[in-house]
């Protein structure tokens, strides 16, 4: 076994560990709403099922993934996750459950594990500096090296710059959204881009907040997104807080039909 497979199978064993006890500690306390508007929960076993359905479905989706066309292991990372996002939507939908709740349910799940990622690669920086534009501006830029490093489509394109206190990313290639777009496109379902449109490209919000950790919010902000069918995401990390860096409404999450219509481009 090379060295690349060995890591990407590490990866994977650590990936599908991680997803399966996120969504047991999750779903065993969540009351579920079905498609007839009847409440549930679901039993232990029943989430045994529906991990291993999941799990089915990630093994699927691979090969349209294709992953060993991304020159970056970071990136294949970011891809595989996306990945389990699509899965986990596409199977609790397919288990019956009402389509708006399935997509808090995923959002919450992927913020769960993105949550841990961000904690982990921003603790030695949260420990060297207290000052949250720093804290900012070295954890991204840890970011940018891994997972989000930037070869280019098919991977990640971003160029980065700083202006005074503010941390600039512009994200012009995707590699999870441009997955998540395909696959909409190609089955058919645009509840699986709208679906990550309202759990990935929400999680910088509060990312932002968390690697800052000075207790104030509005540390992000951002005008465009590649998952609305802008054509970049332009992101503004800003040490000293952005009144107008607020969270997106739940609202804001619904589709522009206009500009937004899957294509298998991105």
């Amino acid at each position: 076994m090379g060295l690349a497979t060995l890591r990407r199978s590490m990866m994977r064993w650590l990936l599908r560990r991680s997803v399966s006890k996120t969504a047991r500690r999750i779903l065993i306390n969540r009351t579920l709403t079905d498609v007839e508007g009847h409440q549930f929960r679901w039993l232990d076993t029943e989430i045994d099922h529906l991990i291993s359905q999941v799990e089915a479905d990630v093994a699927a989706l691979r090969d349209m993934a294709d992953l060993d066309g991304l020159s970056s292991f970071g990136n294949q990372v970011m891809v595989e996750m996306a990945i389990y996002t699509a899965a986990a939507d596409r199977t609790l939908r397919n288990a019956g459950l009402d389509p708006e709740l399935v997509t808090e349910v995923v959002a919450d799940l992927g913020w769960d594990i993105y949550r841990r990622l961000l904690r982990a690669n921003s603790a030695p920086v949260r420990w060297v500096t207290k000052d949250p534009g720093r804290r900012l501006r070295w954890t991204i830029r840890l970011l940018l090296r891994f997972p989000f490093s930037a070869p280019g489509a098919p991977g990640y394109e971003v160029t980065a710059a700083q202006e005074g206190d503010t941390y600039l990313t512009y994200f012009k290639h995707c590699p999870p959204q441009s997955f998540a777009r395909r696959l909409s496109c190609e089955s058919d379902d645009p509840r699986v881009l709208e679906t990550f449109r309202r759990s990935w490209c929400t999680y910088d919000w509060p990312g932002a907040d968390l690697i800052a950790d000075d207790g104030t919010r509005g540390h992000y902000g951002r005008s465009q997104t590649l998952s609305h069918g802008d054509p970049v995401c332009d992101m503004c990390w800003a040490g000293r807080v952005n009144k107008n860096g607020s969270e997106p409404r739940a609202s804001s999450g619904q589709a522009r039909p206009k500009r937004d219509t899957p294509s298998a481009s991105g």
